[in-house]
């Protein structure tokens, strides 16, 4: 998140009608929700983890080992089984 003057962006109007209510302050404005981008998609980060878990799966049912899958992808046996094991894939 980053600061931007409301100078560059609101009519003086606005500013005028804002100060009102609020003077010398922060505030956060949230994006609208259909604007809004779920975790992980601008950094690329929930394809990585996706593709990544489809290579898990795709491992296991070719006869790895959950163990071997552990150690390959450095996470924990339990995590391995909560990806394999979910039922949507």
């Amino acid at each position: 998140m980053r600061y931007v003057k409301v100078e560059t962006i609101l009519p003086d109007n606005l500013i005028r009608e804002i100060q009102k209510y609020i003077q010398g302050e922060y505030i956060y404005i949230p994006s609208e929700n259909n604007a809004r981008k779920r975790w992980g998609e601008k950094s690329g980060n929930r394809d990585f983890l996706l593709k990544r878990n489809e290579e898990i799966c795709s491992k296991y049912k070719s006869g790895y080992t959950i163990p071997d899958l552990a150690e390959e992808f450095f996470l924990s046996i339990d995590s391995i089984k909560k990806i394999v094991y979910t039922r949507d894939r």
